[in-house]
């Protein structure tokens, strides 16, 4: 079906009292298995890439943005339910306005590096040229922690006002929120700072988004999805998923190749990368709400 627009996505969401996942993906096997939880779970879904990533200077091949706009339209589109396409969390502005042109429907530009002002302007620059193609932004206020460096990283939660004001003149589509939750979260899960949500909520009107969702205990999210969460963002767990898998494929001792990548057999560690992120997905729905909505 053709590609769904972000913020009809989160409206639907809004009123029907539920959140649509963002599950990121990170070559076509992931993107498959998030595709087929969806579809399984008949629930309206997002896919994407990490624009953060992608972009990074240190990798070891350069990516083509290209490549990846036309893997995930191709697949959002096939899918058999409502399905959106983010490029998410991108300091490099250049990649962020390509990502515009390169089939995204919803693209997020974030700096935590950058000073206030100079992240408010470049938003709202950003999201006057998204608009002008028909693209979604989402911006982040406030700075989650991470999971790998919690001593040395700072974080700050979002100030209500603050957000009411960003929000305004940015002209954003959807608002994420630093209110407990962190990124790279490697093990447990935590509760959310419910009462810094409400008082985002009470002033910001655009949908709230939840990064971090690996890490959030599920009643916490429950709640938070009664405050006005309409999105949350899932990736850490989904690779630990799919590594745990393939490090297990890879352990039968099969010598034949061809078993072990491209035949598609139980013993293919694409079909079992994939196996996994599917699983993983759809043990987040019931907490999203979103089974059936589709």
């Amino acid at each position: 079906m053709p590609l769904e627009a972000v913020p009809e996505l989160l409206r639907k969401a809004r009123s029907g009292g539920y959140a649509v996942g963002y599950f990121e993906s990170w070559n076509v096997e992931s993107l498959y298995g998030v595709v087929e939880a969806a579809e399984t779970a008949r629930a309206p879904i997002i896919v994407g890439f990490n624009g953060e990533f992608l972009s990074r200077p240190g990798r070891a091949a350069a990516e083509r943005l290209s490549w990846y706009g036309a893997l995930g339209r191709a697949a959002a589109e096939g899918a058999r339910v409502p399905c959106g396409l983010v490029f998410n969390e991108c300091a490099q502005d250049d990649w962020t306005r390509a990502a515009v042109t390169a089939g995204f429907n919803l693209v997020m530009p974030a700096d935590a590096a950058a000073p206030y002002a100079d992240y408010l302007r470049r938003v709202a620059e950003l999201s006057g040229y998204a608009h002008a193609h028909g693209v979604a932004v989402e911006a982040e206020l406030g700075e989650l922690p991470s999971g790998v460096a919690a001593e040395s990283h700072r974080s700050e939660k979002t100030d209500p006002e603050l957000a009411r004001a960003f929000v305004a003149a940015t002209g954003v589509d959807l608002l994420a929120v630093s209110v407990g939750n962190m990124h790279i979260r490697l093990r447990g899960q935590a509760d959310l700072d419910l009462e810094r949500l409400a008082a985002v909520r009470r002033v910001v009107d655009v949908p709230l988004v939840l990064h971090g969702g690996t890490g959030i205990a599920d009643d916490s999210l429950r709640r938070a999805i009664a405050l006005g969460v309409a999105k949350v963002n899932y990736g850490t767990g989904l690779k630990q998923r799919y590594l745990a898998a393939v490090r297990r494929a890879l352990s039968t001792g099969e010598a034949n190749p061809h078993v072990l990548l491209g035949l598609g057999g139980p013993d293919d560690v694409m079909v079992a990368g994939r196996a996994a992120v599917r699983e993983a997905v759809l043990e987040r729905m019931a907490a999203l709400g979103c089974a059936g909505k589709a």
